[in-house]
């Protein structure tokens, strides 16, 4: 909300933020430089290293993502937006380097240079936003605000904006034809929306003003709208949607008019697809190219000892848009006629003891590294699942196709949360959609990271549920 309206104030410490990161930057640059044994050719001086590196970081887009001032701000999305700064710095640094051949761009010194920038930069925006914050609870830097409207999402405003001292915000009351019980006894009924101008003219020192009164009611909220215009009060309208919407939406424009999403969704975002697919081009390129192979021969010779047939299992599975595609595993089972139709269970007859043990490990997962380089799935998504399950499920579960709006992963949120596995009963894949679905709400390259830890720590210990 307020990231689309920055003040003054706002641009100051975006601006800010920025010079700090660019010192943070530059001075660790020059104490890697100078306690290494160099990775600079002669042909380059320090000034134009700096300089070069400078601008990637500024180029990266790390303007955008300063939400340290914002009143919501979280720890781990300040992270999380420094972590991808650092990557996609990483990444245009090194296409620049590589391609003049004169900076050791792949060097020990280089990413422990990266890696100690993005620390150094996590703790003084973290820093910054403690300072912020301790600023705003002592009354600076506040947001004076009163609420036109009695509906309940009038009432979550409230509580969103009053929860924490540090946000920043202190609401005066609110305006609605009578009293409404629904506001906590702390919120003060200032009168009915008509009086709305005469209070603001009184009350010179509001400076943001939330109005959900219907549209019907347009001759009383266009006056408001335009003495809000005149007297530098922001105006913002709450459309009411929780008669029949109860998750988060996301507003955007076509042209000039209002779009609103029914679900937030990083990935439509071009610049978060390019970050996922890059990381998975290389994350599954380093993959196949090193273990992979060792991997292979081993499985190979152990396969063909313990059961007649091929060493992969093939499998159609439905993807992203909820295309077709052919999905990779090590074959775990004996060949059967049910592989299209049956999951897996505990005791299945069709497993090897060698399968079980591939399974147990998650080993056989491992050659779909190759549909991630194709492009068909990602390190981290929802799980595919076998196209006769789509069929079924999708008439059974709300919202299940809802999964296909992102490429399907090797691992995923839902595997790590408790839901991998046989689906013994319909809540259990509810289970699983629900997770698929907050996943897509709430990716960031840092959750993707997360993910993929707690799938390999899973997979060191055993899971239960792998079977």
């Amino acid at each position: 909300m307020e990231g689309k309206l920055k003040s003054n104030y706002s641009r100051m410490i975006v601006y800010g933020v920025l010079l700090g990161d660019l010192v943070i930057l530059n001075l660790l640059l020059f104490i890697t430089y100078s306690i290494s044994n160099g990775f600079l050719s002669s042909e380059v001086s320090y000034l134009q290293f700096h300089l070069i590196m400078s601008i990637c970081y500024l180029v990266s887009g790390a303007k955008d993502r300063v939400v340290l001032y914002h009143r919501k701000a979280r720890a781990y999305q300040i992270m999380a937006n420094v972590a991808i700064n650092i990557f996609i710095t990483s990444i245009i640094s090194g296409v620049v380097f590589l391609s003049s051949g004169r900076v050791k761009i792949i060097s020990d010194e280089f990413i422990i240079f990266l890696g100690t920038s993005l620390m150094a930069i996590f703790i003084y925006r973290v820093v910054l936003m403690k300072i912020i914050k301790y600023w705003r609870r002592k009354g600076r830097n506040t947001n004076h605000c009163v609420i036109v409207g009695a509906s309940s999402n009038c009432v979550e405003l409230y509580n969103e904006l009053t929860e924490d001292a540090s946000s920043g915000y202190r609401v005066y009351g609110y305006f609605a034809e009578k009293p409404s019980d629904r506001y906590p006894e702390t919120c003060k009924y200032l009168g009915k929306p008509g009086e709305t101008i005469a209070w603001l003219k009184e009350n010179t020192y509001i400076n943001n003003l939330y109005c959900a009164l219907p549209s019907i009611e347009r001759d009383t909220i266009i006056p408001i709208i335009d003495y809000c215009e005149n007297h530098l009060v922001r105006f913002y309208s709450l459309p009411n949607l929780h008669n029949y919407l109860h998750n988060r939406v996301s507003l955007s424009s076509i042209g000039n008019v209002p779009v609103l999403s029914l679900r937030n969704n990083p990935l439509n975002e071009i610049q978060n697809r390019f970050i996922k697919r890059t990381f998975d081009i290389v994350f599954s390129g380093l993959f196949l190219c090193t273990l992979f192979p060792i991997i292979f021969v081993i499985v190979a010779i152990i396969t063909k000892i313990t059961m007649p047939g091929p060493i992969f299992f093939k499998q159609k599975r439905n993807g992203l848009n909820d295309e077709e595609f052919y999905c990779y595993k090590f074959r775990s089972m004996k060949v059967n006629s049910d592989a299209d139709k049956v999951q897996a269970t505990k005791d299945d007859p069709r497993k090897t003891k060698w399968g079980n043990i591939m399974r147990k490990t998650s080993i056989d997962e491992l050659p779909q590294f190759i549909n991630v380089f194709k492009g068909e799935m990602s390190v981290v998504g929802p799980r595919p699942h076998m196209l006769k399950h789509t069929e079924e499920y999708s008439k059974l579960i709300d919202k299940y196709m809802v999964r296909h709006f992102v490429k399907p992963g090797v691992t995923g949120w839902s595997q790590v949360t408790g839901f991998r596995g046989e689906t013994k009963e319909l809540k259990d894949m509810e289970g699983r959609i629900r997770g698929d679905i907050w996943y897509i709400e709430h990716w960031t390259f840092w959750l993707d990271l997360y993910i993929i830890f707690k799938t390999v720590a899973n997979a060191v210990h055993g899971e239960k549920n792998a079977y």
